[in-house]
């Protein structure tokens, strides 16, 4: 189960795992920054160099995983928070060629391996060994993505909106302890006078 760092740990892993598989030849002749933004950090982005930015634009509580139990959880533990991550991906290219190669790499890249696991995720998070991230295409309306954009500073660049789930946040943990238990018990003699 994952701490209150595992959101940030999603989007940082997501960043890092296309960091590191950028390939050679796409380096060279597109060089690129892969990089996580938050909403103050986009609004300031007017002119970015060449890059791969990933924006969390919404938190959603998971209504399909909600009040569900993972697996191997004692049944007396509070459960998890359970959400689902919404991320624009956005390409940042002054030409057509880097912008639409770039794109088509990060989709299929997105496409081929769609699962974070205990092995890809950073440490921040406090993953367990049986957590995973889903992170798959998310449909969104032309209306909606642009009122996302029309809510930020900088002008729209191409942005391919995506969802992570299932983000299961642990409560925190209980102090230990025995617990405790109250009882009165009153012992007597027998009565050997009553008949």
């Amino acid at each position: 189960m994952a701490n209150l760092f595992s959101i940030n740990s999603v989007g940082e892993s997501l960043v890092r795992f296309l960091r590191d598989t950028y390939p050679e030849p796409l380096r060279t002749d597109h060089s690129c920054e892969f990089r996580q933004v938050s909403s103050a950090e986009l609004a300031a982005a007017n002119d970015m160099e060449t890059a791969v930015t990933l924006y969390l634009y919404r938190v959603k509580i998971d209504e399909h995983m909600r009040n569900t139990p993972p697996p191997a959880r004692p049944a007396e533990r509070p459960l998890p928070l359970s959400v689902a991550l919404h991320f624009l991906v956005i390409i940042w290219a002054d030409d057509a060629l880097a912008e639409q190669t770039i794109t088509a790499w990060v989709m299929s890249q997105l496409n081929q391996h769609p699962i974070l696991d205990q092995s890809n995720l950073s440490a921040a998070g406090g993953w367990a060994r049986e957590d995973v991230v889903h992170f798959l295409p998310f449909e969104l309306s032309n209306e909606d993505l642009m009122r996302v954009w029309d809510a930020l500073e900088p002008s729209y660049r191409l942005s391919i909106p995506y969802v992570a789930r299932v983000v299961r946040i642990d409560p925190d943990e209980a102090e230990a302890g025995v617990p405790v238990v109250a009882s009165r018990m009153r012992f007597g003699g027998i009565d050997e006078t009553a008949d």
